[in-house]
């Protein structure tokens, strides 16, 4: 789905995001440009408003030539996905700005306490992909009401999303990993901050403002899913650079004569069960779309299908990735190499504890 023209841009500016630890404006620039923190808005929010499956499509293409670049992505675009359950006006004037840029965490990490109609907000979140650029921050917090935390008819406590203005928020400069450097995923608090209602939804379906069948996919495989087309997408390209490695080894009769033989058919094996395990996480990714333009629940069956597939997929890759890493020579373990730039940030994506058994 990309252009060479883009590819050019997003391989020439990689080095430069991951020294500065965030994204570089080049970087900022070309996802402005082409819009792609707003895959899946609607198009009368002036988003994108990809099908499902052309979304995930770009997802890995785009981690395919820097994770990195794709991992914020991924992050904020699923955000602005929230454009789709918050109040029409509301998200209307948010989304006149064509650098709007959402971020934040999906845990449970302070309280809201209910006061007529604002709710005033304190806690502490882990990590906000994205934080220098973020115009919103989200997050997710317990609801109080008179003195009590609110409970559902299960005795659980009750928690909303809400959206908060940046100049709210207090960040913590805590993003100093050795890979995925440039997502400068940062945590940050709030301390009694008054928000209003309006900036509370509920992350799902039956709570949606908008009729675009992309808010008729449930939250949970839609994170799974675009989370695991960075992995997809990483490992492709690992696959490749390592074929690469070994076709330029292939120049010395001894490595041939030892290696070779073993070398490619390890790997061919790798590619091909790799490729079989994707195709069929795909097929049940297009059927999650069928249903919602249809309007149609998925089966509880095809869903649990599409965790424990994503999850099995993802065990192998990073298990194939550390058997292949020995065999790639000291180039490998340098970090201006792009192996080794490609092996991080796998690696540092497998601490996100979705997907990680």
């Amino acid at each position: 789905m990309l252009t060479d023209q883009q590819i050019t841009i997003i391989q020439e500016n990689q080095s430069v995001g991951i020294q500065q630890k965030s994204l570089s404006d080049n970087q900022l620039k070309l996802i402005y440009q082409y819009n792609w923190f707003n895959i899946w808005v609607p198009k009368q929010l002036n988003g994108l408003e990809l099908t499902f499956p052309s979304g995930l499509e770009l997802i890995e293409e785009l981690a395919y030539w820097d994770a990195g670049l794709a991992w914020t992505i991924t992050l904020c675009s699923g955000a602005n996905m929230f454009a789709g359950f918050i109040e029409p006006s509301l998200a209307t004037q948010i989304w006149q700005d064509p650098k709007v840029c959402l971020g934040g965490s999906g845990r449970v990490g302070g309280m809201a306490i209910k006061d007529a109609n604002d709710f005033i907000i304190s806690g502490f979140w882990s990590y906000a992909t994205g934080a220098p650029h973020l115009t919103h921050f989200t997050l997710n917090a317990k609801i109080v009401q008179n003195g009590q935390e609110l409970l559902d008819e299960n005795g659980e406590p009750v928690y909303y999303s809400f959206f908060v203005p940046r100049e709210h928020v207090l960040f913590h400069y805590d993003w100093d990993t050795f890979g995925l450097e440039c997502t400068a995923s940062h945590s940050f608090s709030l301390e009694n901050v008054r928000i209003p209602q309006e900036n509370a939804f509920i992350l799902a379906p039956h709570a949606k403002k908008n009729e675009s069948p992309l808010f008729n996919i449930p939250f949970l495989p839609f994170a799974e899913l675009t989370l695991l087309m960075n992995y997809i997408g990483m490992f492709k390209r690992f696959l490749d650079l390592s074929e690469k490695y070994y076709f330029e080894k292939s120049k010395d009769p001894n490595w041939v004569s030892t290696y070779s033989k073993l070398r490619f058919r390890t790997l061919d094996q790798m590619r091909t069960s790799f490729e079989i395990h994707v195709e069929q996480i795909k097929k049940l990714a297009d059927l999650v779309w069928d249903n919602a333009e249809k309007n149609k629940i998925t089966e509880p069956e095809i869903l649990d299908s599409i965790s424990s597939l994503s999850k099995d997929l993802v065990k192998n890759i990073k298990l194939n990735a550390i058997d292949l890493l020995p065999n790639l020579g000291i180039r490998a373990a340098q970090r201006e190499n792009e192996l080794n730039i490609v092996f991080r940030n796998l690696f540092t994506a497998s601490q996100h504890r979705l997907l990680n058994i």
